[in-house]
């Protein structure tokens, strides 16, 4: 009589409670575990005094999100010098009033933004295990893959006209200067990377040498982009998007980037270097997701405020 194999009903039903469990803390808690982290990074020229950064990535607002709005209110009590938002806001077209509502106190701050994919278009329903394939034929976003077909366009004017009201500078392929506490602090900024709206020829050319301190901004950190930015000498690079893997194995870390960044710097403070220059890095890892994968695991939800300050030596 042949022997059969199989994993005991306990064993399986034990699994299966497990998994249930990891999903109910994904979605019910823990993508709604707002945390601020604090880092400090030596960039500044000597003498210059520390300036504190506030970045904000990857909000993804869905109307009704009342707690992810009133704890992104919350954070002008920190009292930044400037704010800068490294893009997707939306994830609903009807998002965009309640992004602002939730903005609107970090707006009375000095600011810049650039967008991401999701500011212009509506979110799809995806194969989580898409990613995986992504990264596995080097191919994300509209980087190798097809043109998306069919996509909803989100009202994203509306969000770059509410920005420009309050002053922010809008970075979209361009640059800007911010005038702190009477030091100019230069900022050049790109388009999203992800939809291949980077246009690196309009701003080339490097730091700005009257300023007293320049750093460089974009959505998703794509390999091309930190390479032009390190070559040309930006000491700072801040950057979203890859949501810091979203769902990471406790002890592992995360599966993908969404990009073609090594998931070793998926999020935090890192550096970049290329021919010779080496530049920081820090990606955050965004406070919310895309409307149709609403869980996160061992990635809580995030914004940052950055202290800036001299360079050692």
């Amino acid at each position: 009589m042949r022997a059969r194999y199989g994993v005991p009903l306990g064993i399986t039903a034990g699994i299966g409670a497990t998994a249930a469990a990891g999903l109910v803390y994904a979605a019910g808690f823990e993508v709604r575990s707002f945390r601020l982290r604090r880092v400090t990074i030596p960039v500044l020229p000597a003498g210059m005094r520390p300036l504190r950064v506030l970045q904000v990535s990857d909000i993804h607002m869905v109307s009704g999100q009342n707690k992810k709005r009133r704890w992104l209110q919350s954070l002008a009590a920190l009292r930044p010098d400037f704010v800068i938002n490294t893009g997707d806001n939306l994830s609903d077209p009807e998002g965009v009033p309640e992004a602002l509502d939730a903005l609107g106190p970090l707006m009375e701050f000095p600011g810049a933004y650039v967008f991401g994919s999701n500011d212009y278009y509506g979110p799809k329903l995806r194969n989580p295990a898409r990613y995986l394939m992504e990264k596995a034929r080097g191919a994300h976003g509209l980087n190798g893959n097809a043109p998306a077909q069919n996509v909803v366009h989100n009202p994203w004017e509306g969000l770059r006209d509410g920005f420009d009201a309050a002053g922010w500078l809008n970075l979209t392929n361009t640059r800007g200067t911010l005038k702190i506490d009477g030091h100019a602090i230069a900022l050049t900024g790109l388009d999203d990377p992800h939809i291949k709206r980077d246009r690196y020829a309009r701003v080339a050319g490097g730091p700005d040498t009257s300023a007293d301190f320049s750093m460089a901004v974009v959505h998703a950190p794509y390999l091309r982009t930190l390479d032009a930015f390190t070559t040309d000498g930006y000491p700072l690079i801040l950057a979203g998007h890859t949501h810091g893997g979203q769902l990471c194995i406790p002890f592992y870390g995360a599966l993908v980037t969404n990009c073609d960044l090594d998931t070793d710097r998926v999020k935090g403070l890192s550096t970049h270097t290329e021919n010779g220059n080496t530049s920081y890095l820090h990606v955050s890892a965004g406070c919310g997701t895309n409307r149709y994968t609403p869980v996160r695991f061992a990635c809580p939800p995030e914004a940052t405020l950055l202290t800036l300050v001299a360079k050692e030596g």
